[in-house]
């Protein structure tokens, strides 16, 4: 019979083969051989010429329970036919095992023959269909046999023929295939007939018979047409054995379909996608409905899963996963996906999960007592779409537990088989690689997510400077977790720093990277370097960490490069700096909506190590301005490039008078109805300004009365805002800090009080050399300062500036200490760092 790797020769019909001849013989009721073919003359070693006329005894022997040959035949006749293993006997004397089959043939006027068909046990492929097929062929599978003589008219046939067909024997002897049956079909097989009259070779053909009459299935049938010969040699008719291939060939064209649908399952890492998949391929193959229904912690990547074998009377809880049917809306399912599906302890899918074995049950028993009883929301639902064939498959790698698979006919009238079973398994195995990959790497997704999650900033200050908002979105499943991260870093002088990034790879390697960059610009900013220089040093500790990563053996590649964006803002000036490694540009939305895209160098990746300087930019804002820091991912999918993306993100920011939280929205669906194959970091900031009335600045001459003159300046300022109580420790602050600057620089020395969420005091001059706190010795005179300011002061630092540096401290609104107002303003105290 062909199968789907048959080979043809020449320009053959596919339909059509050579095949490895059985030996035919025919004998007469006496058991006298009047019919021989060559295939029995290689197998025996007699010639047509030898046995013609002779008891097939010559070649046969006789059992004991029938020692003649005459009572063999008898024997035959009360079985109608005689199949099993036997030997016969070589010409040179030797005796040969063989697969026999003895059938009872018919012809007109109920006279009788035998046909004999025999194959070699030890001949791989002698027999009329491939492989291990031979012995259900010639012993096990009812067989069609019809003999034609020259002109192909039907001489002789069994009564198997008329099931294959529909034809009876008296419409069928006399007459050519092709006058009882219709169509192309039996032409064709004629022609195949004729070459094995001419050639002496036996061919097989596959052909589908149309029924002359009646409501009878349509079958497929292999044929292996044989040449009978007479005592000369010569052809005397060709016999024709039919074998029922049809749920072989159904199960052939299943298992080629299914090799194409599993190339479907495990495309995305997807687990709720995989059973769906899983659940519209069986319906397309066998089921007329499929349910999916997984372990609870499977679909999440949460905990290992069940084991399969005895639970203890505790069954496992489902959830479902993928539902499909041939009907609208799968009326046969009571759950949706998503929804807990419960098993009750007496069922077959209990049973499955406990022994690790498929359920198969050809025709549901609905009798009163069966488990259906128990069952009353899938006993309705049985009832109601007319099910009468499932079975329940165990979805399972190695010992673990994912889920079960129901597989139910409701429309197909055909019960489900045992072949049915093994198709089914077939394609759960392939499915269930594909769930535990999902599974695992779902687990790996969820560990990813919520450290990076973690990671990212929980609540944004902006201050005075700015209002904030943001959004994250992790990509889809597939391409896992990115190391997408922002944030808004309060600096010195009531200063904000705006950064977005996005690390290079996926999972947790990236997440984990992106967590210790963000520390890393943390430090950096604290450190009052300007953008240009934040991302130099960034980029040093990409490459540091790289190389780090690298000389681990055995480590799995890390997430080596990033992007970045990082901007300082100042509420006084309304100016912001900014500078950019590889990144997107910023968006700038003006208060009356106009957008534009801030025109920044782009600078090459963070950790490339090309040695790139990196540029600044510097830009002036009105008050209430949008800036929208971003990374690719919300600008760019598979259908649609940046400069799309980047249109449509400066449409959803140009709508003034929205809040900030309505921007974000709005900016994050610029792709509606997909979810992003990248990572998305989004962040939005309005700009806020500080007027005159904050703050307040002097400029001191670089002599000894600076200090004074900076204490009374700052006194006065104090209480003209109401600050009375920090008029102390501030004059203290300012006194020690002017101080240093007179005694280390040479120029004017510049002070500035500013009023925001702190008291922020700061002294610029042109000394270059930022200021270090050390531990005074108890003989030390001098180096004291410096820690008084910090005791004073709720944090202090240095920034360098293009002409200098400057000093700065920060004081708590909220502090009044009265007493301090003695120290430093009498006569004589200094203290000087």
């Amino acid at each position: 019979m062909t199968s789907t790797d048959d080979v043809t020769l020449g320009r053959k019909d596919p339909k059509t083969r050579e095949a490895s001849e059985p030996a035919i013989a025919m004998v007469d009721e006496q058991g006298t051989v009047v019919a021989w073919s060559q295939a029995a003359e290689r197998l025996v070693g007699y010639s047509a010429g030898d046995v013609m006329g002779r008891p097939a005894a010559l070649v046969l022997p006789c059992s004991e329970a029938a020692p003649t040959m005459s009572a063999f035949a008898e024997q035959c006749r009360t079985r109608n036919g005689w199949p099993g293993v036997t030997a016969v006997r070589h010409r040179n004397g030797r005796m040969l095992d063989v697969h026999l089959r003895i059938s009872m043939l018919r012809g007109q006027d109920e006279s009788i023959r035998w046909l004999m068909s025999v194959s070699d046990v030890g001949t791989p492929g002698g027999q009329a269909v491939n492989g291990s097929a031979r012995e259900s062929l010639l012993i096990r599978t009812p067989i069609g046999i019809s003999v034609r003589d020259l002109r192909l008219r039907c001489t002789w046939v069994n009564d198997t023929m008329e099931s294959h067909d529909g034809i009876s024997r008296d419409r069928r002897l006399g007459r050519r295939f092709a006058d009882v049956l219709p169509g192309a079909e039996p032409d064709a097989f004629e022609a195949v007939m004729r070459k094995v009259l001419e050639s002496g070779t036996t061919r097989v053909h596959e052909y589908r018979p149309r029924p002359a009459a009646g409501p009878v299935r349509e079958h497929t049938f292999a044929a292996s047409s044989s040449c009978l010969q007479d005592a000369d040699g010569r052809a005397l008719g060709v016999c024709t054995i039919n074998v029922d291939v049809t749920e072989r060939r159904r199960l052939r064209e299943r298992l080629a379909v299914l090799g194409q649908a599993g190339m479907r399952l495990g495309r995305t890492l997807g687990v709720m996608r995989t059973s769906q998949e899983l659940a519209d391929i069986a319906v397309t193959l066998f089921a007329d409905y499929a349910a999916v229904d997984l372990e609870q912690p499977v679909p999440f990547g949460e905990g290992p899963p069940a084991g399969v074998g005895p639970t203890g009377g505790r069954l496992p809880a489902f959830r479902r996963a993928g539902v499909a049917s041939i009907r609208e809306g799968a009326p046969e399912s009571p759950w949706v996906r998503g929804e807990p599906v419960p098993v009750p302890p007496a069922s077959p899918v209990a049973d499955a999960l406990r022994t690790g074995r498929s359920h198969l049950e050809p025709i549901v028993d609905t009798a009163p007592g069966t488990w259906i009883d128990r069952d009353p929301v899938r006993a309705q639902k049985i009832q109601e779409s007319g099910v009468h064939s499932l079975m329940v498959v165990p979805i399972r790698v190695r010992q673990a537990l994912l889920g079960v698979a129901f597989f139910i006919r409701t429309g197909n009238p055909a019960p489900f088989q045992e072949v049915d079973r093994l198709l089914a398994e077939e394609l759960v195995s392939r499915a269930a690689v594909s769930l535990d990959n999902a599974r695992q790497y779902a687990r790996e997704h969820s560990v990813a997510l919520a450290l990076q999650r973690q990671l990212l900033p929980h609540r944004l200050r902006g201050g005075d400077a700015v209002e904030a908002a943001s959004r994250y979105l992790p990509a889809e499943l597939d391409r896992g977790v990115g190391g997408d991260w922002f944030d808004v870093i309060p600096l010195s002088g009531a200063r904000v720093a705006l950064v977005v990034g996005d690390v290079v790879g996926h999972g947790v390697n990236a997440a984990a990277t992106m967590g210790r960059l963000r520390t890393a610009v943390h430090t950096l900013a604290d450190m009052g370097l300007p953008p240009d220089e934040v991302l130099a040093h960034l980029d040093d500790t990409v490459r540091r960490l790289a190389e780090e990563d690298a000389a681990v053996p055995d480590q799995r590649s890390a997430a080596v490069g990033a992007t970045c964006v990082y901007a300082v803002y100042d509420p006084v000036t309304r100016k912001c700096t900014m500078a950019g490694a590889g990144h997107p540009p910023p968006a700038i939305v003006d208060p009356q909506g106009g957008v534009t895209f801030a025109d920044l160098p782009g600078g090459t990746p963070l950790g490339t190590g090309l040695g790139v300087p990196f540029e600044a930019v510097e830009l002036e804002l009105p008050e209430g301005s949008l800036i929208a820091l971003y990374t690719d991912g919300l600008i760019e999918t598979r259908d649609h490039d940046i400069d799309a993306g980047m249109n449509r993100l400066g449409a959803a920011l140009a709508q003034p008078g929205r809040s900030l939280e309505e921007v974000c929205t709005r900016a994050m669906d610029t792709f509606p109805g997909r979810g992003p194959s990248d990572d998305v970091a989004l962040l939005v900031v309005r700009t806020r300004s500080l007027g005159p009335d904050r703050v307040a600045s002097w400029t001191l001459p670089n002599d000894r009365t600076a200090a004074r003159s900076a204490r009374q300046m700052a006194a006065r300022q104090l209480t003209d805002w109401g600050l009375e109580g920090l008029e102390g420790p501030t004059k203290l602050i300012v006194s020690e800090l002017v101080t240093n600057a007179v005694r280390y620089s040479t120029g004017p020395v510049q002070l500035r009080l500013i009023r925001h969420q702190v008291l922020t005091c700061e002294v610029s001059d042109t000394d270059a050399c930022s200021p270090r706190l050390r531990r005074a010795r108890t003989v030390d005179e001098n180096g004291r300062g410096l820690g008084l300011v910090a005791h004073l002061s709720r944090r202090w630092g240095s920034r360098s500036i293009p002409d200098g540096k400057i000093v700065w401290a920060e004081e708590d609104l909220e502090r009044h200490s009265p007493s301090f107002g003695a120290v430093g303003s009498g006569p004589g105290r200094r203290v000087v760092a």
